[in-house]
């Protein structure tokens, strides 16, 4: 049963510690995030700050530890879209999306700590990283899980009768598999409509999930 959780780190058990150290009041937050079987983690992350922060968040980016091969996609003055990659000392995250499966769906980085919302494909694999970190001394704090409930009572969660068929049509399919079984361009074809209604209608199922999933607690993971 595919699983949502919401979890802090600090920013030295994710990624990008240092940069966020240099560069007083950057924020970030997470586009999208591709993961490879070789281990490399490459997200695509905008950045927001001062327009004068510029120079110094690009040469702390290109000096962070953490990150390889950074990119500026888009420079709007005061927000800038980058692509990187991520090394082997973000361990945390190269074990979420390669070992375990899961889905990255937000998250946002600001101060020392991250915050992130993640789609696990069944409980086991959450408490399999959860496990990680206890081992591998990465304070984690779980705020929230949502356990979706895959029965026929989708209604219970939000989702119309598209949302939940799309859902399961994009899991069974291999959608969410690192790498992917299907592109969402494959997926749209099968379903039958567009790429961007696709893209519209994950969305829109997401946010219904985690706005009306069932909350459970943490003491479960134990």
């Amino acid at each position: 049963m595919s699983t949502i959780a919401i979890v802090r780190l600090p920013a030295d058990g994710f990624a990008l510690q240092a940069t966020l150290e240099r560069v007083p009041g950057v924020s970030f937050e997470v586009e999208r995030v591709v993961a490879s079987e070789a281990g490399r983690v490459m997200p695509y992350i905008w950045a927001t700050a001062e327009s004068e922060q510029f120079e110094p968040l690009r040469n702390a980016l290109e000096e962070d530890p953490t990150t390889e091969d950074v990119e500026l996609l888009v420079d709007l003055d005061d927000e800038w879209l980058y692509r990187m990659s991520w090394v082997s000392q973000t361990t945390f995250a190269i074990h979420l999306l390669v070992e375990e499966n899961g889905t990255i769906i937000d998250a946002n980085g600001k101060g020392e700590e991250w915050q992130l919302r993640i789609l696990f494909p069944n409980r086991d694999a959450l408490s399999a990283t959860y496990e990680f970190c206890e081992t591998n001394d990465i304070p984690i704090e779980i705020e929230q899980i949502y356990q979706l409930d895959e029965s026929p009572r989708r209604g219970q969660y939000g989702l119309t009768e598209e949302q939940y068929e799309t859902l399961v049509a994009a899991l069974e399919s291999g959608y969410y598999d690192i790498p992917r079984g299907i592109s969402g361009e494959e997926l749209s074809d099968d379903l039958g409509i567009s790429h961007q209604a696709l893209s519209e209608r994950l969305r829109r199922a997401y946010k219904n999930l985690i706005s009306n999933a069932l909350v459970v607690g943490e003491n479960e993971l134990r």
